[in-house]
């Protein structure tokens, strides 16, 4: 049986609320992907081309810092990543925490929050950000999904794909 880890970055509370039901949909430890220093609502203020979050987007090579690291990365066979989308793609800090931990050899999940935005361009940002990681699968969740839906995403988890 292979050992899950659903990592996630949150900014207001709804990608961790989702990572806690994907979490108990596969019995998976929760990791949380927190930034040294918090962000504020004036920090997301995406209106505001001088607020934090636009800042660190404007430079995709910013990596802001971590509190920790994973301890125990290899004992995970799995790992899922969510995040919400901020700017079509995810935070620069979801890149932080993939080069602080070593995924290579792993099986990655993605989920992104949003209620608009899919998937897609964040996992393919990731994908060909990282080409020698096994990306496998993403999907977007709003937050307000049905146990079923998540274990119906949950299930390509043992057939290796959506």
């Amino acid at each position: 049986m292979s050992k899950i880890l659903v990592c996630y970055f949150s900014a207001s509370g709804v990608t961790k609320g989702v990572a806690v039901k994907i979490a108990n949909v596969v019995n998976g430890d929760l990791f949380e992907i927190e930034p040294v220093d918090k962000y504020t609502q004036a920090d997301l203020d995406w209106t505001n081309k001088q607020s934090r979050s636009s800042i660190e987007m404007n430079d995709r090579s910013f990596r802001p810092p971590v509190l920790k690291k994973v301890d125990n990365i290899n004992e995970y066979d799995t790992v899922v990543i969510g995040f919400p989308v901020w700017w079509y793609t995810a935070p620069t800090i979801v890149n932080t925490f993939i080069e602080e931990n070593n995924l290579e050899g792993k099986n990655i999940y993605v989920f992104v929050t949003s209620g608009s935005s899919g998937y897609e361009g964040s996992f393919n940002d990731l994908k060909n950000s990282y080409p020698n990681l096994r990306f496998i699968s993403g999907r977007r969740f709003n937050g307000r999904e049905s146990f079923e839906e998540y274990k119906n995403w949950m299930i390509g988890f043992n057939n290796g794909g959506d």
